[in-house]
């Protein structure tokens, strides 16, 4: 996989251990494209030796429970999504504007005792995600497409359908994961679904799921 200037196809491509950025409700996908505002000391300093480094960070949610550590950190999530810092601009205000691009996602191993003030962890990449042809051909384009209206329609909302036509199905079921407005919980599962497939019927489950309820309330609220 080619993201920015890098390739990455082996092991050996990616760093065994990264830092990482706890955020509740932020799901990166390989390939996907995530902008982020850093304004945090910790995080602007992560991210200044990124740059002097791998550019990779990884994304991943606080545990989904609300554990904490002894010192107050949240638990994390076992599984985050590295991404590669492709740009990056200053405010002027102290704080960074960068966009990610997602590698490949990981499991963490290991969290070290960092000296950092960010955390680092040392990883076990998700090497099938460096492929480029991760089983698109499976994916139920149709039903897809039509959740995604549904959705869309029953939200008033619009989109770029000239845009989305064109979309190779990776590029489009890793899209509409990342922009679906869902809680944690199910970010989390459309970020460890095991293949491609299996997170576009993810996907669709919820959606239909998220519709039905909607549906439901709507009933219930003119009776």
């Amino acid at each position: 996989m080619r993201v920015g200037n890098a390739l990455y196809r082996l092991a050996k491509d990616l760093p065994p251990a990264i830092p990482v950025f706890p955020l509740a409700g932020a799901l990166l996908l390989p390939g996907g494209r995530m902008p982020l505002n850093v304004f945090e000391p910790r995080y602007l300093q992560m991210i200044d030796q990124a740059m002097a480094g791998s550019r990779l960070i990884g994304m991943i949610q606080p545990s989904l429970d609300g554990a904490l550590r002894d010192d107050g950190e949240p638990e994390l999530c076992s599984v985050g999504c590295a991404g590669r810092i492709i740009s990056l601009a200053e405010t002027g205000d102290g704080r960074y504007l960068i966009s990610l691009q997602g590698v490949c996602r990981f499991r963490i191993t290991q969290e070290f005792a960092a000296k950092t003030p960010f955390r680092q962890c040392r990883i076990a990449p998700f090497l099938a995600d460096l492929e480029e042809d991760q089983a698109g051909a499976e994916v139920d384009r149709p039903a897809l497409l039509k959740a995604f209206r549904a959705y869309l329609q029953a939200n008033d909302l619009e989109a770029d359908w000239e845009s989305v036509s064109r979309a190779e199905n990776g590029m489009l079921v890793n899209a509409l994961s990342m922009m679906a407005p869902y809680g944690p919980a199910e970010k989390q599962a459309l970020l460890e679904a095991a293949d491609l497939k299996t997170r576009a019927d993810t996907l669709i489950a919820i959606t239909e799921m998220t519709l039905a309820r909607e549906d439901d309330d709507f009933g219930s609220s003119i009776q």
